[in-house]
């Protein structure tokens, strides 16, 4: 879905997806590489014409959000990622995903293990 988008487009709308909702200046924070006030704008129109953002009228002004859900553009890309880096294989991408270094709080394991269990119960 977002692959095909130029890189600033890209840059924008994944800005934007990582907020939720924003305002402009909103996003335009969120970049690590901010552009002016205007090309912000400029970009957000151009993924609204694509479908991709919604634009609503908030307290504070104009208020934009992904139209598609998070969820699906991270499993879209989640997917890419694991068919690029680790030739498909799932297993390889989540032994790398753990080994990041990042402690796992209790309830994070529990959840992991509740879904190791449940793929052994549909084998």
């Amino acid at each position: 879905m977002i692959e095909g988008l130029p890189r600033r487009e890209r840059e924008v709308f994944e800005a934007l997806c990582r907020l939720g909702q924003a305002s402009n200046s909103d996003v335009r924070a969120a970049l690590s590489d901010p552009l002016s006030d205007s090309a912000v704008r400029t970009l957000l129109a151009r993924l609204e014409a694509k479908d991709l953002v919604t634009r609503t009228a908030g307290e504070g002004g104009v208020v934009y959000a992904p139209a598609p859900r998070p969820e699906t553009i991270a499993t879209g890309a989640l997917r890419r990622t694991v068919d690029t880096f680790f030739a498909g294989n799932a297993v390889s991408a989540a032994t790398a995903l753990l080994g990041m270094g990042q402690k796992l709080k209790p309830e994070d394991l529990a959840a992991l293990q509740r879904l190791i269990d449940d793929a052994k119960e549909g084998q």
